[in-house]
């Protein structure tokens, strides 16, 4: 029997563990348009997909957006209201989680969202909150987002594991370049276009979440 060839996985959490994503897009799509910029969504993706609000913001501004001063934190608060509203876990991943379980293998969270997101995603599902109790690390709270490594770091230190023997799973080019620059392995959730973005800084891309436990070889 092949074993598992990581000692440690580090999930992002937005587009990989819950599906947080769209209600974001469509509430930044509403925003982007009272303010004078209206994008395609994959234009939209491309650009803001695994950052921060916050650097969406400055983005934004810079692309010709008329965001007030006060946006972010106006955002931050609108958007947690929608996905209190009811966030679905992303299809699969609990069978993921059990294959982790089964082998022993820790894992942790490593997202550029909010404490306070993760909570009002994750905290709508309780037992599976609970898998990541104390792993769950936000790289704004640490203030060391994405693409910078210091997140995954942090969380494999946490879990007393070496860099080069964790995996990283991420939907966002953003994430999959913190995970190199990390020394880490990344496989690429890309559910719904081919990946390109995702492979071009080096990870590898599969599509539906049923994959990643042969990936991972559990």
């Amino acid at each position: 029997m092949t074993r598992p060839h990581f000692h440690a996985v580090i999930f992002d959490c937005d587009g990989v563990l819950v599906d947080s994503e769209p209600a974001a897009f469509d509430l930044l799509a509403d925003d982007l348009s009272r303010h004078g910029l209206t994008l395609p969504r994959d234009r939209m993706e491309r650009d803001f997909l695994g950052g921060t609000i916050r650097g969406v913001w400055l983005k934004a501004r810079a692309l010709g957006a008329t965001f007030p001063d006060d946006w972010v934190e106006d955002f931050y608060e609108r958007l947690y209201a929608r996905l209190a509203q009811g966030t679905a876990l992303i299809p699969g991943i609990e069978a993921v989680l059990d294959g982790l379980d089964a082998n022993h293998i820790p894992y942790a969270v490593g997202s550029n969202g909010s404490d306070r997101k993760m909570e009002v995603t994750l905290g709508q599902h309780p037992a599976f909150r609970a898998r990541f109790q104390g792993r769950l690390f936000s790289g704004q709270t640490l203030g060391t987002p994405k693409p910078a490594p210091d997140l995954f770091l942090h969380a494999a230190r946490e879990m007393k594991v070496k860099p080069q023997n964790c995996a990283v799973i991420d939907d966002s080019p953003t994430g999959c370049l913190a995970a190199r620059n990390a020394g880490m392995a990344c496989f690429g959730f890309a559910a719904h276009d081919d990946g390109k973005s995702l492979s071009a800084v080096g990870a590898t891309v599969f599509h539906d979440m049923s994959e990643l436990t042969a990936l991972l070889r559990l």
